[in-house]
């Protein structure tokens, strides 16, 4: 007999609530939970296919640990016992920072992913951490950093208010929406054409997003800084600034336009390809809507001025007034943030507070470059201990980091690796030991990145739609296991870990004059906690001490986990609202318009006015029915338009002798690859395109399906060597290549 479940989909940033169909143990069907409230029945095609996800037979079930050369199936207590053995002497022998981290995307994803990793960080003391963030997102980080003083404080557009969206190289009608947690962005960018709103994409291709929108400008790949650049000249220039409500907020103001005098829409017209008039036309609209945002994503992080572009898509929110404005970009609040303090001059964020040991690029929030870690395992130096084992946490950088074939030779060369994954793919194929986590039915969930990215605040929790099969481990013990495992305290009860992250987190909240706990007892505070687990407890802690929480009966109508537990669907907690001052943490207690980090690299952005590609540029392009590498092993979510093809434009495809269909090499600074081309106009003259998290070729993987079907990885073409420099981001978008059709 079927019954049903609720679930929040894990499978990408829209978060959508999913009503699971469930044969006793198995889930056989999704839809949309039309109850949600925040994704009110929305739903796409990944979420749909969670069932297909969800029981893919290829999922690892039991650890694997290597012995005599090869993985074999092992107990948990033999996983366990080879991570204290192949860590533990490597830390002691080489130090802290020979024991290397990389954490991947879907870590934020997960419950445990959230929760346990700092711990781990913490316990380990190791500055060598790397993640999916420096191929992605970091340069928003580090302009939100320089900023705000908080390099997670990230405004989003205010998408059910808003009259007119300039939205920069983000596609979301086929990625769902990334740094701005939407479910259902496709029907919010219609509703707001449908209000009268003005839309306008610029984009090198002309995406679904693009289509929809009034105007789509086919930009140069990586001249996104430039532009906005001359937009903010416009607006000194016409006298159209205006910061209405902000002025008391902002500092920096006089600074910024003499820095940006250089950027007029004559000097960069010809690096952008597009006419000084047009860009000037898009600064006089976005100053002269009633409301307005600016939204920027991954097609402007992945370029060499990604941090620029970043912090100019801010720029020019306050310049406009739309920062911190219903009808702007607001500073979402989720209901798992720390105690909101009281608003006042904070430490500021600050860069490059140690160095890679081979090229010393510095660190950015935390992480050293992804692009880096290759050279950080396989190449000596004076400046320390190269990484000589690594613990991988849900991420595949073989496939996700420039020059995946050096960095799977220098897997290979590791004293000891440990994987946490449910596949055996390009990465966890040289793992030493890999520990697989449950299927997402058999894991709760809530969003506490995600929320903190929302379009609208609210809060949601579901706990597992099914039971942990025999033999499993939830993924929150695995982490917990590891964490001892990896730190000296191998064999310790796993429920210390989270006893442990409590008692610290109400010490400390008991000492703070702003907390509502301040001067209580931490021990009776701990007693009032509720929740099945030690995860669920760290939830019931987090929200009351939150922004909405009860404060452990301070506010009786607060949120607590059993609140929320009665509230299935989830509990809507209103629109996005100003808040400003209260999340800026800067030295200053203001926004520091034009940081110096920020007014040193534009020296750098001039130079560009002088830049033309004379050949070809590539840039990467998402699928709807995909998510980086994960979903490239179910069937249900791949053929279609979701294939790893060479867009090229008709014009270049003349030129080149390049047919429809047939092979082609691309060969770039790090390597070639060859994959069938697809002439289309979707593409501008001078580019061409290839999806990212291909390639599943290599042996050793048991990835059943994808290897029928392997396409080629892009980031095989990169050399690791182009970054961007404030925030060690890899150059993706934008990089010259060359075509060959003689194979």
């Amino acid at each position: 007999m079927s019954r049903t479940a609720l679930r929040i989909c894990p499978l990408c940033e829209a978060t959508c609530g999913l009503t699971l169909t469930i044969e006793g143990t198995r889930v056989t069907g999704a839809r949309g939970d039309r109850e949600d409230v925040f994704s009110k029945g929305f739903i796409c095609p990944k979420g749909a296919s969670f069932a297909a996800v969800d029981s893919d037979p290829d999922r690892l079930r039991t650890p694997l640990v290597r012995r005599d050369g090869e993985l074999r199936e092992a107990t948990w207590q033999e996983a366990f016992d080879a991570v204290a053995a192949g860590l533990r002497p490597v830390a002691e022998a080489h130090g802290p920072d020979s024991v290397g981290v990389v954490l991947g995307n879907p870590n934020v994803h997960t419950v445990a992913g959230a929760l346990y990793p700092p711990v781990l960080l913490a316990g380990l003391r190791t500055r060598s951490l790397f993640t999916a963030s420096t191929v992605d997102q970091m340069p928003k980080h580090v302009s939100s950093g320089l900023l705000f003083g908080d390099a997670n404080a990230i405004p989003v557009p205010d998408l059910d208010h808003t009259d007119h969206l300039l939205l920069i190289g983000a596609n979301p009608l086929e990625s769902n929406g990334s740094l701005c947690t939407a479910p259902d962005f496709p029907g919010k960018l219609k509703a707001l054409r449908a209000r009268g709103g003005h839309l306008t994409v610029v984009d090198p291709r002309r995406t679904r997003t693009a289509k929809l929108a009034d105007r789509h400008l086919a930009i140069r790949p990586g001249t996104d800084a430039l532009l906005l650049a001359a937009m903010a000249t416009v607006l000194f220039e016409e006298g159209l600034a205006d910061l209405k409500d902000l002025g008391a907020h902002v500092v920096g103001v006089g600074p910024l336009r003499a820095a940006l005098r250089d950027f007029t829409p004559e000097a960069v017209a010809g690096a952008c390809d597009l006419d000084a008039a047009v860009i000037r036309t898009l600064a006089r609209e976005l100053a002269a809507a009633p409301t307005a945002a600016v939204y920027a994503r991954i097609g402007s992080c992945t370029v060499p001025h990604g941090t620029l572009a970043s912090w100019l898509v801010d720029v020019l929110n306050i310049l406009t007034g739309n920062l911190d404005r219903p009808g702007g970009a607001l500073f979402p609040q989720a209901a798992t943030d720390r105690t909101p303090r009281p608003a006042g001059p904070g430490r500021g964020f600050a860069l490059g507070r140690w160095h890679s040991r081979v090229r010393r690029l510095p660190e950015a929030k935390g992480e050293l470059p992804l692009s880096a870690l290759a050279e950080e395992i396989d190449t000596a130096t004076d400046e320390g201990e190269p990484v000589r084992a690594l613990i991988v946490v849900a991420a595949n950088p073989v496939l996700s980091a420039p020059d995946g074939d050096r960095l799977d030779k220098a897997l290979g060369s590791l004293d000891f690796m440990v994987s946490v994954d449910p596949y055996l793919n390009e990465t966890s194929r040289h793992a030493h030991v890999v520990l697989p986590p449950p299927p997402p039915s058999q894991s709760p969930h809530h969003d506490f990145a995600f929320n903190t990215l929302a379009v609208r605040n609210q809060v949601r929790y579901t706990r597992p739609a099914v039971p942990l099969e025999p033999g499993r481990m939830a993924e929150s013990e695995i982490l917990a296991r590891l964490v001892l495992a990896a730190t000296g305290m191998h064999g310790a009860d796993p429920a210390a870990v989270d006893a442990m992250v409590i008692d610290q987190t109400l010490g400390k909240a008991v000492r703070e004059e702003h907390s509502p706990v301040h001067g209580r007892d931490p021990r009776e505070l701990a007693g009032q906690l509720t929740g099945e687990t030690g995860p669920e407890r760290r939830l019931d802690l987090m929200l009351r001490l939150g922004p909405y929480g009860d404060g452990f009966g301070v506010r009786p109508d607060g949120l607590t986990l059993a609140k929320l537990l009665a509230h299935p669907h989830g509990i809507d907690l209103g629109p996005l609202r100003p808040r400003l001052p209260q999340p800026l943490k800067t030295v200053s207690g203001r926004v520091e318009l034009l940081p110096e980090p920020i007014a040193a690299d534009l020296p750098r952005l001039r130079a560009a006015l002088r830049e033309r590609p004379d050949g070809l540029v590539l840039v990467g392009r998402r699928h709807l029915r995909s998510n980086n590498s994960w979903m490239h092993n179910v069937p249900a979510l791949t053929g279609g338009s979701n294939r790893c093809t060479l867009h090229i434009h008709p014009e270049d495809a003349a030129r080149l002798g390049v047919r429809d269909g047939a092979d082609v090499r691309v060969k770039g600074a790090g390597g070639e690859v060859v994959a069938p081309a697809e002439v289309t106009d979707a593409v501008r003259p001078g580019v061409v395109s290839l999806p990212h998290g291909w390639g599943h070729n290599r042996p050793g993987t048991r990835l059943g399906h994808a290897t029928t079907a392997p396409g080629v990885n892009v980031n095989q073409l990169l050399d690791g060597s182009l970054l961007d420099p404030l925030s060690g981001n890899a150059v993706l978008n934008g990089i010259p290549v060359q075509l060959a059709t003689s194979l």
